[in-house]
């Protein structure tokens, strides 16, 4: 099984996670534990949280520690969670039930 694979399996067996997609630099999803539906419905969430968040907090960071970034956005709702974690190559999401015990 590839580190990917076995990546995917860790973290798909933390109780409350509902799924995981991975996209490419251009929002292709590569990799996803969801139906195809909701992968295409779930694409444009990174992005737009991203640009709404990332770019705002991170200059936040910044100000405290020049040499520090922000690399991890976490944004709950009554109805989940979503975890997304960019990097230059790809970019992780993973959506949970905020009321679990041990969630990741």
């Amino acid at each position: 099984m590839s580190d990917v694979e076995e990546t995917l399996k860790r973290i798909q067996s933390h109780k409350g996670v509902q799924g995981v997609i991975i996209w490419n630099p251009e929002g292709i999803a590569i990799r996803s534990t969801f139906e195809p539906k909701v992968t295409t419905q779930a694409r444009l969430l990174p992005p737009a949280l991203a640009a709404l968040h990332f770019s705002r907090r991170r200059s936040h960071v910044r100000d405290l520690d020049p040499t520090n970034d922000l690399t991890f956005l976490r944004v709950r709702t009554k109805k989940g969670e979503i975890m997304i974690a960019p990097d230059k190559d790809f970019t992780l999401m993973v959506l949970q039930d905020p009321g679990t015990e041990g969630a990741v």
